[in-house]
């Protein structure tokens, strides 16, 4: 699955895309953060407030509890602000 990072997320991590494979028990977009964080020192700075990052799996908005089997792609993203 392909992981996507926007606004201050891509800057913090210094990537803005990655492929990942993650394990059997990672099913939710919870899990797939909590995975992230566990394996990557970046990630677990970047996504030290899992609750402020929105989602998406393959282009739709989704809560943190939609399961992420068979997704080809994650986006995450931190808020926005209007202006």
């Amino acid at each position: 699955m392909k992981i996507l990072y926007f606004a201050w997320l891509r800057e913090r991590l210094d990537r803005g895309e990655e492929d990942v494979t993650p394990p059997p028990e990672v099913r939710t977009v919870a899990d797939l953060i909590a995975w992230l964080r566990r394996r990557d020192e970046a990630a677990d700075l970047a996504l030290q407030r899992p609750e402020i990052i929105k989602a998406a799996i393959d282009a739709r908005i989704v809560a943190h509890d939609a399961l992420i089997a068979n997704a080809r792609v994650v986006a995450l993203f931190p808020p926005m602000t209007g202006g």
